[in-house]
């Protein structure tokens, strides 16, 4: 992947440093528990840190959301309650398939190996990665603005989903200037991804989490074993995906290029997607058994976590179904604050998301490695005293 200029370097971006700082000034929020800004004390359950199975309401009517087995799985469109916010979702069969990239695969590197089998559960998945107005219903607090100016009765799931933090506010348009509507979102952080899934799921009573890296794979290769989901050919990507070749060095809005075998669209290229599981640069820890079944590494550092697919700006080899990258700190070099902010990165505007749903949600005993690790909650739960509130 070519290296990723600063955000300032953009055409049209220009950003004084204290706008990060005044930006927060003043911002009310919820974090862990502790009272901001001279609100009263919050709830004992926080269901930004509860895994989100604990607390899920019931689900909103959607029959074609509802299946009991693989078989009764349907492509479904779930449109936000209280907006007219839409998003589909695909039905992605279990199965086992062969994880990472043979030896002699042509860009292929050391993390991509050693190959392992991977048994995977069925479940559903984005058709798109989420986009902005998707985004923003949490994110810019769109959901309950509209409200407010509708002067409407919140329903249960509203209250549920009013009390999940928000990210404070962005200090300039986090788009960077490559579009808004329709667009992917970008520049969030792994942690804000999650919390986003919790606030969808709180609105729906659908559980909503970012995919494993298993599952990412297995769903991009679609049932091929070829380094593309496609073929071996990297001449034919110009029908697949947004890349170095062909996107003027900006994202793109989901679905104008061909989907995958199993209906989903640019999981090459474009963005790249968070997914749940820590970066290793020496290759997988292959587990003895085998088919591994939920196979996840669970990461215990704020960087080192795993983006899949490849860019808008990445080179071909690095759009394959095996490739993977890891976090690093510069993504947040422009960021100025004491300490750097827990939802945003100022210089990942190559970086967003999309997300799935498993037919069985996680057990008790597992619902933790899917949901905010403890990394991610000890700087959530020191951000507020950490900034001065």
């Amino acid at each position: 992947m070519r290296s990723i200029d600063s955000f300032v370097r953009r055409p049209g971006v220009r950003v004084a440093p204290a706008l990060f700082v005044a930006a927060l000034v003043g911002t009310v929020v919820w974090l862990a528990g502790v009272p901001v800004g001279g609100q009263e004390a919050a709830p004992a359950l926080n269901p930004a840190i509860v895994p989100t199975t604990e607390w899920l309401p019931p689900a909103v009517d959607l029959p074609d959301a509802v299946a009991a087995t693989e078989a009764e799985m349907k492509a479904y469109a779930e449109v936000v309650p209280g907006s007219s916010v839409q998003f589909d979702m695909m039905p992605i069969p279990g199965g086992v398939f062969t994880m990472g990239s043979p030896d002699g695969e042509a860009g292929r590197k050391p993390s991509e190996g050693p190959q392992f089998q991977a048994q995977i559960e069925p479940f559903w998945m984005g058709r798109y990665e989420v986009k902005w107005e998707e985004y923003d219903l949490w994110g810019m607090g769109v959901d309950k603005d509209r409200r407010k100016a509708d002067t409407g009765e919140p329903t249960e799931w509203d209250r549920l989903a009013d009390a999940i933090t928000m990210p404070t506010p962005p200090y300039l348009d986090m788009s960077f200037g490559m579009g808004r509507q329709g667009y992917p979102a970008i520049c969030m952080t792994q942690f804000a991804a999650k919390v986003y899934c919790k606030w969808l799921s709180a609105k729906t009573g659908r559980y909503y989490r970012l995919p494993t890296e298993a599952e990412w794979e297995y769903a991009c290769r679609a049932g091929s074993t070829t380094a593309y989901c496609f073929g071996d050919d990297p001449a034919q990507l110009g029908d697949y995906a947004w890349y170095f070749e062909n996107s003027s060095d900006n994202t793109h809005p989901p679905g104008q290029k061909q989907p995958n075998a199993w209906g989903l669209y640019d999981m090459h290229g474009n963005v790249l997607e968070w997914v749940l599981d820590k970066f290793t640069a020496d290759g997988y820890t292959v587990p003895a058994e085998q088919p591994a079944k939920g196979y996840m590494e669970m990461p215990d550092k704020e960087w080192g976590r795993v983006v899949r697919g490849g860019c808008y700006s990445s080179d071909a080899a690095e759009l394959r179904s095996a490739s993977r990258v890891g976090s690093v700190s510069s993504w947040k070099q422009n960021d100025p604050q004491i300490p750097q902010s827990i939802w945003y990165l100022t210089d990942a505007y190559h970086v967003g998301f999309r997300i799935v749903r498993p037919l069985n949600p996680p057990s008790a005993e597992e619902v933790g490695k899917y949901d905010v690790d403890a990394d991610q909650q000890k700087r959530y739960e020191t951000y507020p005293r950490n900034r001065g509130y």
